[in-house]
């Protein structure tokens, strides 16, 4: 039985046919409101045919769209990865024994999941210009590279953190019974099993990074947003613009979940369990197989052959 059928009845054949129903009366709804925006669009002549043909003109696309997709993919490429190595440290810090070092990663972590990332990447901005020698042209990447940095990272911690509190109790026993120390089982085993486990939550948190590097249109990073407004100024046609950079957007996330849906599914079949070569327990064993030896013959199957009394 499925936890479909555990949590929820099966609906009859009265329940069916109202959300039958419901679904082809919310479909004309939004079909309707969806008609009537773009047939209002098209009376004030923002989605007519000359609005587009810039779009398909090579200009717009070496000028404005391919160099806004390159400056996204950018910011987004230095925050995933920054981000993903701070989380990292946070959450091996924030479930370490040490009480220091867990209430000072707690504190960063409940501070820059609070602070919104348009108000770090202002504060960034700011102290880059005024404190750093960076070049100018490269301050807004920075300040957005920054404000998005510090909130994901404090939001895979907390992922992270999550996953391995979700594990079996046996996977940390195992560990230490084989004579890790609590930082070592975290580090060699349980890290890299919540990583698995919480891949399709941190490949989530992704999207949100590519999504938000468009808040850099407020401190005029020159990402995809704010080329589609400069592409609009230059050929009238800013409607047609913003649009043509949401459908950009809507590919470029959906490249990122699909590629990151084919890591997932190569990293299950590869079966990342714990190899015992890196815990020291031998060549061929992996942490559960190491747990069951550990435990003793009591933790084994019993023998149902005929003739075998378990």
């Amino acid at each position: 039985m499925s936890s479909a059928n555990v949590l929820f009845d099966a609906p009859g054949p009265r329940a069916r046919r109202i959300h039958l129903i419901s679904s082809v009366v919310g479909g004309l709804v939004i079909a309707a409101v969806l008609a009537w925006f773009l047939w209002t669009l098209w009376g004030l002549e923002q989605i007519t045919p000359p609005r587009w043909e810039p779009i398909f003109g090579s200009e717009a696309w070496i000028y404005y769209l391919l160099p806004g997709i390159r400056a996204t993919i950018l910011a987004a490429i230095f925050s995933i990865t920054i981000a993903f190595a701070i989380a990292l440290v946070a959450a091996m810090c924030r479930m370490s024994d040490n009480r220091v070092l867990r209430w000072t990663s707690m504190l960063f972590i409940e501070f820059f999941r609070a602070v919104p990332v348009l108000i770090m990447m202002i504060f960034a901005l700011t102290f880059v210009t005024a404190y750093t020698p960076v070049p100018v042209q490269q301050r807004p990447l920075v300040a957005v590279v920054i404000g998005l940095v510090f909130y994901n990272g404090a939001v895979m911690a907390e992922v992270i953190r999550n996953g391995v509190a979700s594990l079996p109790a046996g996977q940390r026993e195992a560990g230490l019974s084989i004579g890790l120390n609590p930082t070592q089982v975290r580090r060699m085993i349980l890290v890299p099993q919540a990583l698995t486990a919480m891949l399709p939550a941190l490949v989530s948190q992704m999207v949100v990074v590519l999504k938000d590097s468009a808040l850099g249109y407020f401190i005029l990073y020159p990402e995809l947003l704010i080329s589609a407004r400069q592409m609009g100024s230059r050929f009238g046609n800013t409607t047609v613009a913003f649009l043509t950079a949401a459908v950009l957007f809507i590919l470029i996330n959906y490249a990122v979940t699909v590629l990151a849906e084919r890591l997932e599914k190569r990293l299950r079949k590869s079966g990342r369990a714990v190899r015992a070569k890196d815990t020291g327990y031998g060549p061929s064993m992996d942490v559960t197989a190491a747990e069951a030896e550990l435990e003793g013959p009591q933790a084994r199957a019993p023998d149902l052959r005929p003739g075998h009394r378990p």
